[in-house]
This record gives structure tokens, sequence and C-alpha cells, in this order.
């Protein structure tokens, strides 16, 4: 598949490293940015053509897909742009910063007939796809709790070094919106439909953003089940990302991107690996141990949608659902009342 990255700020680069990775099955045809030098830059190292817009990235008759990475709230303007000239979108997370955004993405992708899929990669990797296939077969049980916790650290200087960083117009919302986003998708992965949100947020340890550093949020689901969504950038030094599921039969908790604990009444029990780590043996579960090769997994899964035809792992409507609980976080912590979520697609 021949991709365009629109977008040469760091995810950029990140995803032309990837694309560049891909041997085979990808290749990195074209970079836009609006800064030619950065476009430059990029194709230099990772090849293609370096651009300065969009559309002449999608006249090209050699461009497959394009790879949407530019501020979130520019997502959904790229994505349908390029979606109505016949290409198949993959987009960063999230899909957008509003939910009109979002089914505008929704409803261009269902008019073309293209693929779409919002980058969550940690949905790939082997902790994350053992635990939600546990779930799945009903290993634990009856789901009743999870926790997800984004523990992060970002310095002042983060939010400095882009003029959208922090921002509500491009960047939609701070720690939750783009550092636990990840996290809450995981957490919906594996508990299913939330129905009903109560938060807290604030912004405790940064100056000059719009945007919270701290959120705490309670998560009621359609299964009955009470989810905890905890996501800060205001934790020096930083923790590992943490997610933790329990039912009647069973419980797990995933931590430092390794099944940590999974214990069920069947007598499922972790065991000490030969090189000393506590970690359960995930035998030949599949998906990839680091983010890194969960980022590039992701991108294959992509282009095998593309080319069997089918839905990808994460869809358009999995970002959606990612984004309407992060906005119901933040009206909930405005308003201090309750959110009901489930609203009309």
């Amino acid at each position: 598949m021949r991709f365009a990255v629109v977008g040469a700020g760091v995810i950029g680069t990140t995803h032309a490293r990837l694309i560049a990775s891909l041997g085979e099955r990808g290749r990195l045809v074209a970079v836009v940015d609006t800064d030619l030098t950065r476009a430059v830059r990029l194709t230099a190292k990772f090849g293609g053509d370096p651009l300065t817009s969009l559309r002449q990235a999608c006249v090209r008759d050699d461009v497959d897909a394009v790879a949407v990475c530019l501020p979130s709230g520019a997502h959904a303007d790229a994505a349908v742009t390029a979606l109505q000239a016949g290409k198949h979108v993959l987009v960063e997370k999230p899909i957008d910063v509003s939910l009109a955004a979002a089914d505008r993405v929704i409803a261009a992708e269902q008019e073309t007939g293209r693929t779409v899929g919002v980058i969550s990669q940690r949905r790939f990797q082997r902790a994350s796809a053992f635990l939600h296939e546990a779930v799945v077969s009903g290993r634990l049980g009856r789901i009743t709790s999870g926790i997800a916790e984004s523990t992060f650290w970002r310095p002042q200087e983060y939010y400095d070094s882009g003029g959208w960083r922090g921002t509500l117009a491009l960047d939609g919302g701070g720690a939750l919106m783009n550092q636990g986003i990840h996290v809450a998708d995981l957490l919906l992965w594996v508990l299913g439909e939330p129905v009903e949100v109560q938060a807290y947020v604030d912004r405790l340890a940064h100056d000059r953003i719009d945007v919270e550093d701290t959120v705490a949020a309670t998560v009621r689901f359609a299964s009955g089940a009470i989810g905890s969504l905890s996501a800060t950038t205001a934790a020096y030094p930083g923790l590992p990302v943490r997610l933790s599921v329990h039912g009647d039969r069973g419980s797990a908790v995933i931590e430092r991107e390794e099944l940590t604990y999974f214990h069920t009444v069947d007598g499922e029990r972790p065991g000490d690996q030969p090189d000393g780590n506590h970690a359960v043996d995930l035998g030949g579960a599949a998906g990839s141990q680091s983010i890194d090769d969960a980022h590039r997994d992701q991108y294959l899964d992509f282009i095998d949608a593309v080319e069997q035809g089918r839905k990808p792992l994460v869809g358009t409507l999995d970002g959606r659902r990612a984004l309407e609980l992060v906005l119901g976080v933040y009206e909930s912590a405005s308003t201090g009342r309750p959110v009901r979520l489930g609203r009309a697609r």
C-alpha cells in the first residue's frame, strides 16, 4: 500500500518511520506539510516526495492511503478530504475533538466505501489482546469493575513547544484527550458500552494552557460494571500505563506492557518466567510486546482490512466511542453532574 503522511511533526515522523519498516506491505510515497523544510527532511530519510498541500497528494494515482498526523482539531477535515478523493485513511487518535467532526468522518466513510482506521495501538499488544480474549471467553466470569491509569509527566516545555498544544481548538483537551485516551480505549474494549460518567478535572502543575493536566472519572457500563479512569501529565517522573480488570471468576492486571497478574477460580495463575520477571506466560497469544511493534501491527491490520474488504480492528465507531467518553468526562467536570453517554450516531 502506498501512503502519504500528512503532518511532518513528531507523530508524523513516527508514522513515516513505521511505513518505511513495512517492507513489501507498504511504501511512503509522499509527506505533506505546510512547512516544506519539514517535509523535505522526512522524505530525505524515509522516501517519497515532499508536498505542501493535502490536495496535491489526493490527486496522485500513486497514493492509496493517507495517514493523518495533524493537530487533533484538524483530523476530520483532512480525513474527509482524502476520503472524498478516493483514498483510504488512517487517522491518529483522537478521531477529532468533537462528535460532529467524528460524525463527518463516519459519513464520508460510508458514502465513499473507503476504509478508515483510528490509531489505538495498545490493542495490538499481546497482553491487551490476551486480556480481551479472556474477558470475551468468560474466563474472568461476569466483569464487575476495571481501573485504567495513565500516569504521565510532561514538563512545561512540552506544552510550550507547539502553538497548538494545550489549546481547546486544536488539542481538544489535555491529559485525557491526548495521553489517557489510549488507556480509555482499552477500558472500553474490555468493559463494553459506557452509559454514564461522573468526573473531576483540573490544571494543577502547568501554565499557559487551556486544558487539564489531571483527570479522575467513574464510568458506569451497560453491563453494570463500574470503571475508574485516571489520567495525568502532572505526575513526575511518570509511571507506566496500568489496567486492571476484575470479575466474579478472576482478575487480571497489565503493567509495563505485560500481563503481571492473572488468577481465575479454575486455577490459572501467573508463574515466574526464566528471566525472573513476574509476568504471565501468554504462550502463543497473538500480538506484539513493545508499543512500537504494536503500532506497526496496527498498520498491517489496516492494510489487511483494505485488501480483505473488512473493518479494521480499530475503526471510526471505536474512535467515536472513545471521544464521546472523553467529552463526557469534560462535560461532567464542568457541570458537576453525571453525564449520560450513548448519544445519537
